[in-house]
């Protein structure tokens, strides 16, 4: 999912790095409006798991791995516009201290796994969510669908960014054709490991998940 330099041309790289500039200043104020002591450190925390759960790299199919996003996973525990700040950080760290993803595609990158996905991934949330039972299995299951289909979202973010100003040299129908097919795949990981990890924390400290429904998760198993 990480794009790398040169797979897309400049003056798109540098549109989507406005737009992805333009989002990340937008959920700082945002987040500004909630932020306390508690939530400040629990930011750190899940940027801190999703940077290391990234490095870690599960078979797919056919000789190809893929591995967790975590933007839905950010985006329910500390809310959207914190998710999205996690995610950014940990997409900067990445690009300039590991060279993951380029650094002329950090825009790029920042718009598709960072914007894209906790943000698409939050409003599936809550709408899959308030079709279910207040429970924190049900709460996680959400999370987990959310996360599943936030992955192939976040793909064909990138499927647009190939549209408009791709190099690869492949055509958008076979580009589409791959990202689609794997990151569905994909994203069934994604869903499950974010089922378990929102599943978890529910079930020792419900009050650490911004996007739950509190009172009745907490009441009922």
């Amino acid at each position: 999912m990480h794009i790398p330099d040169g797979f897309v041309n400049l003056p798109t790289s540098a549109g989507f790095g406005a737009i992805s500039a333009g989002a990340v200043w937008y959920s700082i104020r945002r987040a500004a409006e909630f932020l306390d002591d508690r939530r400040i450190p629990l930011a750190g925390l899940v940027a801190a798991f999703v940077f290391a759960a990234q490095m870690v790299n599960f078979p797919v199919v056919a000789g190809t791995s893929g591995h967790l996003l975590g933007g839905v996973l950010a985006a329910v525990l500390v809310g959207p516009w914190l998710g999205v700040l996690a995610l950014t950080v940990v997409l900067v760290v990445q690009g300039f201290f590991f060279a993951d993803g380029g650094l002329s595609a950090l825009g790029l990158n920042v718009f598709n796994m960072a914007i894209v996905g906790p943000l698409a991934g939050y409003l599936l949330y809550r709408g899959v969510v308030a079709l279910l039972p207040k429970t924190r299995a049900a709460t996680a299951a959400a999370a987990g669908v959310a996360a599943g289909l936030s992955v192939p979202l976040a793909a064909f973010a990138f499927v647009l960014e190939y549209t408009v100003g791709g190099e690869g040299g492949a055509a958008v129908g076979t580009v589409a054709a791959a990202m689609g097919g794997v990151h569905a795949l994909i994203g069934i990981g994604e869903g499950l490991i974010t089922a378990l990890v929102i599943g978890a924390v529910l079930a020792t400290r419900p009050d650490l998940v911004a996007a739950a429904p509190k009172v009745e998760v907490a009441a009922r198993g």
